[in-house]
């Protein structure tokens, strides 16, 4: 308690000493990420227009110079993982290792940006990792991307309370307007016009929190010179307002991803003279609850059609220019200083319509540099490339990365740096910035870190990068664990761009052969032997850091999921064999992996099922609420909704889930292949998948499946267990 007081005392003296605001703020960002060493620290402002820091040694302090917070806090940041080898990690939960004494800075150092704004985030991010959060972690992940240089994230927190006051004003009753809404996880896809109602209604409790949580994070990011992009009326419209105004050119959009017409959406036409009315009042009331950055995210093309195609002719280039223009001039006439972001997925979703020509059209039908583009998915398309730069429109070139969450090692390292230098040699002066676009956290966020510091002029080359990396991860300097990570960055984050539906064997829907389906593609750029041999070093190289234990839980998950699939092929062969005690051979041995992997995942709270569903808990008063909100939780993780087209696309390996429910799915398989082949029947696959559907379905409910978690151990001790039960440490 008396270190505390003491801390909080320096604190004070200290933001007092900060008379410039702008220092303060950084200020303030450091006590709130390193209290027992912020006091270390002092933060003055440059006068340069342009965003630049400088830091250097003067007396006993670190100095840390910035035109603005945020440039201060990146700053701060590089202090730390270049001098300190400290990196923080984007979850609140994870500790901050740093060293007893700051080391200096030997001579002065100045950095500027090449990129004039750097965005982060994604519509889909807010439902498979961020629907649950509150103040705590939304306070950590902005101080966060402060201090990696985001200038313009993307904030949709909130927008049901925007969304509620417009149609009110339209004469919709509140309980038809939350009718519409889906439940917390899905709110993405309905603010994108892809689902309306699926686990809905939305509760007017959680919209009321929501209200207020928006309000915090966007205060702080405005602090810490951030222009956060809102969201805008799309066309978008609830079921009640297209009976209520039946004359409205109001059209009902594509079915999606598998999901009945029930929960289809409605779509008002961008010419229809409502749309103008409609985005007027939506923007007057976000700005009296939210306020503005005049930067607005609206997309009507996300994966839906919405007007009847001629058979065999393409979309009409004259057509497309129209509505862009008449939905930039009903953004315009509402905010004459309004930018209009958009989504470059559909680009690359829906390439047999977006060809050159109607791209062109559709982007120069809006006012030169009004309309700026997301080019989304760098990983696999470089749109801006195929499309003359964009036209001249400005854009940020975005890495994606991660898709639905996915825990696996995924992304192409060397190929990501190597785009980034493209883009910025090749990609116009138009281009605004670089971009980090993943639809989850997962577990790669290296490749972010990376990605936002090749927004600044550092000089660092990909292999001194990585070398630090190594290091900030150890805790010091240390060669081992620079050799692993050498290997991680060439041959295991390598082989091409990140794809959708990333699953191992281990948790695909049981098959004897092949995956499934989409949702879980089962192939790796690497082998088993590469990933052990990196495994094998992490061990052979103990550390004390938060991280160095993240890393061997990681790369030993994915150690234990590669030893799978061999078991998987030889249990098949034994079943094609007719061999029963081989068959109940290789499944006792897949039972073990999965006891194994529960009991390593459960080193480390990233991994942890447990923490995702206490979270949506707490956003439930009753009993009721909390089990609505938890099996929306569990929901979004395994069967998604709809008639299951999106089963396990946002799989994750997490202790309590490897078990209960991807292990529960092959018992179920392996018990209908070794009665057949001991009953002498064929195997009864039609009866399988719907003793598979109904165990999904079952395990959503909270009030039938209760969840077990193993306990933490040490993360050394058990992954060197397991580790030495599957690799070879001669």
């Amino acid at each position: 308690m008396i270190k505390r007081i003491f801390i909080i005392a320096a604190a004070v003296a200290a933001l007092i000493s900060c008379a410039n605001p702008e220092a303060r703020k950084a200020k303030e960002l450091a006590f709130r990420i390193i209290p027992e060493q912020a006091s270390h620290f002092r933060f003055e402002r440059l006068s340069d227009t342009m965003d630049v820091f400088e830091l250097e040694s003067v007396g006993s302090k670190i100095v840390v110079r910035g035109n603005n917070a945020n440039s201060m806090a990146y700053g701060l940041n590089w202090y730390l993982n270049n001098y300190c080898h400290t990196t923080i990690s984007w979850y609140v939960e994870d500790s901050v290792c740093m060293p007893k004494v700051l080391p200096a800075v030997p001579e002065k150092v100045r950095i500027s940006a090449r990129a004039k704004d750097r965005f982060f985030l994604n519509y889909c991010t807010y439902g498979y990792t961020m629907p649950w959060w509150g103040w705590k972690e939304w306070e950590w992940m902005i101080d966060w991307m402060a201090m990696h240089g985001v200038t313009m994230p993307l904030n949709i927190t909130g927008q049901e309370a925007t969304i509620m006051k417009v149609w009110e004003h339209f004469g919709i009753p509140s309980d038809k307007i939350r009718e519409s809404f889906t439940g917390p996880p899905f709110l993405p896809w309905n603010r994108m016009m892809d689902i309306d109602k699926w686990m809905g209604p939305l509760p007017q409790k959680w919209i009321d929190g929501q209200e207020d949580l928006q309000k915090k994070i966007l205060a702080r990011e405005r602090e810490l010179n951030m222009k956060p992009v809102l969201p805008a009326f799309n066309g978008h419209v609830p079921g009640a307002f297209a009976k209520l105004r039946p004359e409205a050119n109001i059209k009902a959009v594509t079915k999606w991803d598998g999901f009945e017409p029930e929960y289809g959406c409605w779509f008002l036409d961008p010419e229809d003279p409502l749309f103008g009315e409609i985005q007027k009042v939506f923007l007057e009331e976000q700005e009296k609850l939210y306020g503005t950055s005049h930067v607005y995210g609206l997309d009507i093309f996300n994966e839906v059609h919405f007007f009847d195609e001629i058979e065999g002719e393409e979309w009409d280039p004259e057509v497309l220019a129209r509505i862009s223009k008449h939905v930039y001039e009903t953004l315009s006439q509402a905010d004459p200083e309004a930018i209009w972001l958009q989504v470059g997925w559909m680009l690359y979703h829906d390439s047999e319509h977006w060809t050159p020509r109607q791209v062109e059209a559709y982007l120069g039908a809006v006012p030169k540099g009004k309309v700026a583009m997301l080019d989304y998915f760098c990983d696999e398309a470089e749109i801006y490339a195929m499309n003359k730069n964009f036209y001249g429109q400005p854009y940020f070139f975005c890495f994606l990365g991660n898709f639905g969450g996915n825990t696996n090692l995924s992304g192409d390292f060397h190929s990501l740096s190597d785009k980034i230098e493209r883009v910025f040699a090749e990609g116009g002066d138009n281009l605004l910035g670089l971009g980090g676009t993943l639809e989850g956290f997962g577990v790669s966020q290296f490749l972010y870190e990376f990605l936002l510091d090749r927004a600044w002029n550092t000089g660092v080359s990909d292999e001194q990068w990585v070398r630090t990396l190594a290091d900030r991860h150890a805790g010091e300097a240390s060669e081992g664990i620079e050799n692993a990570w050498k290997v991680l960055t060439d041959d295991i984050y390598a082989g091409g761009a990140t794809y959708s539906g990333i699953c191992p064997v281990s948790c695909i829907h049981p098959c004897f052969e092949g995956h499934w389906n989409w949702t879980t593609l089962t192939s790796v750029p690497y082998t088993f032997d590469q990933i052990a041999a990196v495994w094998k070093t992490l061990l052979q190289n103990p550390e004390d850091t938060d991280f160095y234990k993240f890393d061997i839980v990681n790369v030993g998950s994915e150690v234990i999921k590669l030893a799978f699939d061999p078991e998987r092929d030889a249990f098949t062969a034994c079943y094609r064999a007719r061999d029963v005690e081989g068959m109940k051979a290789h499944r006792d041995y897949m039972r073990s992996l999965y006891s194994d992997w529960d009991r390593l995942l459960a080193c480390h709270g990233t991994f942890s099922l447990e923490n995702w569903i206490a979270q949506s808990r707490t956003w439930g008063g009753t009993p009721e609420e909390k089990n609505y909100y938890e099996k929306c939780a569990r929901l979004i993780i395994t069967t998604w909704g709809g008639t299951g087209q999106l089963t396990d696309y946002a799989n994750r390996q997490w202790c309590g889930m490897v078990t209960s429910y991807y292990q529960g799915r092959w018992e179920l398989f392996w018990e209908e292949a070794i009665s057949s082949v001991e009953q002498h029947r064929p195997f009864d696959q039609e009866g399988l998948d719907k003793a598979i559907r109904a165990f999904e379905l079952n395990w959503a409910e909270p009030d039938e499946v209760t969840l077990a978690y193993p306990e933490a151990g040490n993360a050394y001790e058990v992954a060197s267990e397991i580790a030495s039960k599957l690799i070879c440490f001669e």
